[in-house]
């Protein structure tokens, strides 16, 4: 059987394009690292969505810096603790570094912020959109790119919900 160029080049640019569809839909490998341990962080909301519940934390010096008015620090982790069936399902985090904007196109810039998801048992869950969270998170630029600003400028010791 003998196939034509045109063909062929059909049928790779068509393998090429599924193939970089199918990666564009997962998570990639970027900058974000789960952090060293929990512990040092603060839980500052708890969101409540039907059957999952999501405690999100992130540092004292976060928080102090968006109640002065001042950027949040390069380093920072905000981690969304997803709980499902009263155990954790899997985690979201979102880090600042200096210059990481720069890693992206600038339509899909979120400032120095990345993400990444990451299975209950802190490995990278890549089955998750990571261009999916930038683009949701670029909607709040005013609120430094996030959804839980007024809670973090509101928290006074005690987690809001």
């Amino acid at each position: 059987m003998q196939f034509s160029k045109t063909r062929v080049f059909l049928a790779i640019s068509a393998f090429a394009a599924v193939a970089v569809l199918g990666v564009q839909v997962h998570a990639e490998t970027n900058r974000v690292q789960f952090p060293e341990t929990l512990d040092g962080l603060v839980h500052y909301t708890t969101v409540r969505r039907g059957d999952v519940t999501e405690h999100i934390l992130t540092t004292r010096e976060a928080i102090e810096a968006v109640k002065q008015g001042r950027p949040i620090p390069n380093g920072t982790h905000f981690v969304l603790v997803d709980h499902r069936d009263g155990k954790v399902y899997r985690y979201f985090v979102m880090q600042k570094g200096e210059g990481w904007g720069n890693d992206y196109d600038k339509d899909r810039r979120t400032e120095d912020w990345q993400f990444q998801w990451f299975w209950a048992d802190r490995s990278i869950n890549m089955d998750e959109n990571t261009s999916r969270c930038q683009s949701c998170h670029s909607s709040r630029s005013e609120e430094n790119h996030l959804y839980t600003f007024d809670a973090l400028s509101a928290f006074e010791g005690t987690v809001i919900e």
